[in-house]
């Protein structure tokens, strides 16, 4: 998981509801807005750390060293 623990603009902790919200919202297909109302997930700052997050370790392993 590579999801800031804080909310970059209001600094409230977003990290805890992460995995949840990516086994619903992701894996389960619920309706995104739906899974964060029901985490308490209400201010559109840190909502927007959801939905703009972006897996990308996979892609950086590739590049490691040899």
């Amino acid at each position: 998981m590579m999801m800031p623990v804080r909310c970059f603009s209001c600094g409230a902790v977003v990290a805890d509801k992460w995995e949840e919200y990516d086994r619903r919202a992701n894996k389960e297909k619920e309706p995104a807005g739906k899974v964060l109302d029901e985490l308490g997930v209400k201010r559109y700052c840190c909502r927007r750390m959801f939905l703009s997050n972006v897996e990308l370790i996979d892609e950086f392993v590739q590049f490691g060293r040899k």
